[in-house]
């Protein structure tokens, strides 16, 4: 291999050098953090409509002395202790959560791109303890905050605080073995924890990193055996701690993700994620597709584009690391070889195992990896994997600067590349002009010609600039020391500027005014309804709202609001519900609202069922999509501009108590065209296999027969738990139209009983006749559901494994 056999000088960092570095890095990440509020603007799309009212959730729910273990505000009742994008398990942010229950957007803002730094400071003592140059640490941190995914996926919260962790583990892990270490094994072991515990893909990928970090070293080892049993305790102790610390969450997740819409994802599935190959053109030229335009007139890779259909964007396709790391990629990296170095070669074959995932289906063999690798079918996007290929490019880019401060100039020679001199440099050739073909042939079709043309044109000219500046420079170690100084001043001054509140990861403010300040129209039709259900709560009535039109922020602003949404915006959703109900995983199109054969219409029997009495949209009825059901007896609470809430008067109870119980099968009744008949005030649908758990006899209905006159009502409904009042006649079933899922536990006068699935997605509860006190309770924590979920995961592991289904490309 190409310069695999060259002696290549370490250095000592002094503390000057040290102190530098630091400084240098934060004064990069605080420049970056300051442009978006210098600008007025925010991190968009999910990090609003989907973390951040989770964090004012989180918050409101600690202010109140409550964890948020569940979320009756979302989807008619949402299991968030199960949920990885719940920020539950994130301590950072669940600390964040209790100093601050009510953060801006821009706080919450800076605190999600502050999870950078745990990352970007490790790249110091990664650097230094491989004797590698200080300004080659700093080019290094600076791609890892703001290259590639890194900005372009600013959104995906949830990614961002796994993807931020992962320098700093790979550091503490390096030493614990190094050092045989168990006090850094610890803190690897935590470190590693905080970095999984979002449990999304980036944080998968990245763990398998560190296995094979852990796997490279005792393979490296010069006596393999002896090396692996001399730290054989310490894996033991790191893979323990880890284990504890994350089975809670990884089992209740599992136990949602069982009965949730994304169990684990078939090929077809996950293919579309895939990231087309011409993406990679825009490492080396970052607008080449007009990523970065704020006219949004994208002409590259996406769903428009591709013949095959794709899931990704943009933001997802989007890969610019710096016109200099990207230059010094090719020029002393591929074409000087020093890339190929035995002591990079680690980070080599991981970037070209990170680009053969993130092409998914587009590479030879992903198939047989994503059919045959444990946790691979779990995710939907192998285009993920473009966050562990940033990590590899800033360690690639740091270290070619690391080379040239060191060394100067590669050297083109027989003896150092032998006879890959030619071909190295073809190879980089080859690469700039398929990235510059790829850019026009996309353009053509889009008639973006010369924006593409001036877009590769000025990348070229910045690049010969730099390369003169660099050659004519590279004999001196002083001159070296102060050209490498203006790299790093140059690179973070192209990345903060062309990525800092990019096209890619800012809106304006304004445009998520509901968490902010609501435009008088919305404001008081808002009043208007809290006002209602204020006064319906005090009564003892609890009806339920969908939120559905509006604006993007609005999709989950119910978390805020405290108002019971139906629907919401999360790509977890419970099956059944989502079977029963058809809210879809996005409240802001009205055209993607489905109506199934078991919800017709607003006016239906499970409408009732649920509750559901007031319908909040951006237009008046008339005008909704003609897929719609006719609303016959709505009345208008309230329209004008873009709020329209119409109350249905659908009279439904949240609760009330059956003396006479018909057994059913749920999941057979949830898909099929009509509910089962019933009387919906005597009587109950119990499900087969809640029916074992009833201990009284229920008698049949018997048309006439007087009905007996109970008294239900909900004195008190928070997050985790609901307790009623009721007074009965005689025996009984009470059922609480809330929705049904491990982990409730129901309290008739103090003594547990167990929960009954009743309605088909509801719960309910036997009680005695008389009056009496009733609390269901959500413990998903008990070591009586954390046992069960485990063992139902050991049963299931054999069954046939459920996938999602490929929507249609629109």
């Amino acid at each position: 291999m190409p310069g695999s056999h060259t002696s290549i000088p370490t250095l000592e960092w002094s503390r000057r050098q040290t102190v530098l570095a630091l400084g240098l890095i934060l004064a990069v990440w605080a420049l970056a953090a300051a442009v978006w509020p210098l600008t007025g603007s925010v991190v968009p799309w999910d990090s609003k409509n989907q973390f951040y009212p989770t964090l004012r959730y989180l918050g409101a729910a600690l202010s109140n002395g409550e964890l948020p273990l569940w979320n009756p505000y979302h989807f008619g009742g949402h299991p968030s202790a199960a949920d990885p994008q719940s920020l539950l398990f994130t301590p950072t942010m669940l600390l964040f959560g209790w100093l601050v229950p009510e953060p801006s957007m821009e706080l919450f803002d800076l605190v999600v791109f502050a999870h950078f730094l745990p990352g970007a400071l490790a790249f110091i003592p990664l650097f230094r303890r491989r004797g590698w140059h200080w300004s080659g640490a700093v080019v290094a941190a600076i791609v890892f905050m703001l290259g590639g995914s890194a900005s372009a996926r600013l959104q995906h919260t949830g990614i961002i605080l796994s993807y931020g962790y992962f320098p700093l583990a790979l550091w503490l892990l390096e030493e614990a073995m190094d050092r045989r270490s168990y006090r850094f094994g610890v803190l690897f072991a935590v470190s590693a924890t905080l970095m999984v515990i979002g449990r999304d893909q980036v944080a998968f990928l990245c763990a398998l990193t560190l296995i094979g970090v852990a796997v490279h070293r005792i393979w490296s080892a010069p006596r393999r055996l002896a090396y692996l049993r001399s730290r054989f305790g310490l894996l033991l102790v790191m893979g323990l701690i880890g284990a504890a610390l994350l089975a809670v969450p990884v089992i209740l997740t599992m136990q949602f993700l069982a009965t949730s819409t994304r169990p684990s994802f078939g090929f077809g599935v996950a293919a579309m994620g895939s990231l087309p190959p011409v993406s990679l053109a825009t490492i080396l030229f970052g607008n080449i597709f007009g990523s970065l335009r704020w006219t949004y007139d994208y002409w590259g890779p996406d769903w428009h584009s591709l013949a095959e259909g794709t899931w990704t964007d943009r933001a997802t396709n989007y890969l610019f690391i710096g016109t200099i790391p990207a230059l010094f990629l090719l020029w002393h990296g591929i074409a000087g070889g020093r890339l190929f170095a035995r002591e990079f070669r680690f980070f080599l074959i991981l970037g070209l195992l990170a680009l053969f995932y993130a092409l998914g289906r587009y590479t030879p063999g992903f198939e047989v990896i994503f059919d045959h690798l444990p946790g691979v079918n779990l995710y939907r996007r192998p285009a993920d994997a473009t966050f562990l290929i940033n990590i590899v490019l800033a360690f690639s880019s740091g270290y070619l600067v690391h080379r040239y401060a060191a060394e100067g100039m590669p050297s083109w020679s027989n003896a150092v590349l032998g006879q890959g001199r030619i071909a190295l440099t073809a190879l980089a050739f080859a690469l700039v002009m398929a990235a510059i073909a790829s850019g026009i042939a996309f353009s053509i079709e889009g008639g973006h010609v010369l924006s593409s043309l001036t877009e590769a044109g000025g990348g070229l000219l910045a690049a010969a600039l730099v390369m003169a500046l660099v050659a004519r420079f590279g004999r001196s170690p002083y001159r070296r020391e102060a050209l490498v100084l203006a790299l790093v001043v140059l690179t973070g001054a192209e990345l903060v500027g062309r990525h800092a509140a990019s096209a890619l990861n800012a809106e304006p403010a304004e445009r998520y005014t509901v968490f902010a300040k609501l435009p008088p129209e919305q404001l008081q039709g808002l009043q208007i309804l809290k006002r209602e259900l204020t006064e319906r709560h005090n009564e003892g009535e609890y009806p339920r709202v969908e939120i559905l039109g509006l604006a993007g922020s609005w999709q989950n602003a119910s978390m805020v609001l405290e108002i019971e949404d139906i629907i919401g915006y999360n790509p977890l959703r419970l099956a059944d519900y989502e079977r029963a109900i058809g809210p879809g995983e996005n409240a802001e199109d009205p055209n993607l609202r489905q109506f199934p054969a078991s919800f017709r219409g607003y006016e239906c029997e499970l409408a009732g069922l649920l509750g559901l009495d007031y319908l909040v949209l951006d237009r008046p009825v008339q005008k909704l999509p003609r897929h719609f059901p006719h609303l016959a007896d709505a009345e208008v609470v309230y329209g004008t501009g873009k709020m329209w809430i119409y109350r249905l008067n659908t009279n439904g109870r949240r609760a009330y108590v059956a003396h006479h119980v018909q057994a059913v099968d749920s999941e057979e009744f949830i898909g099929a065209d009509e509910l089962p008949d019933f009387d919906r005030e005597t009587e109950v649908l119990i499900d087969q296999a809640s029916m074992r758990l009833l201990k009284a006899h229920y008698a049949p209905v018997r048309p006439g027969a007087d009905k007996p006159v109970d008294k239900v009502k909900i004195v008190s409904y928070r997050r985790n738990s609901v307790t009623l009042e009721v007074e009965s006649q005689e025996h009984g079933v009470l059922v609480l139209h809330d929705i049904y899922y491990p982990g409730w536990e129901a309290r008739v006068d103090g003594e547990r009983r167990p929960v009954l699935r009743a309605n088909l997605l509801f719960r309910g509860v036997e009680v005695p006749a008389g009056t009496h006190r009733v609390e269901f309770s959500f413990r998903p924590l008990s070591i009586e559901n954390l046992v069960a979920a485990a063992s139902d995961l050991v049963e299931t592991e054999q069954a046939p494994i459920q996938t999602a289904i490929a929507a249609p490309v629109r």
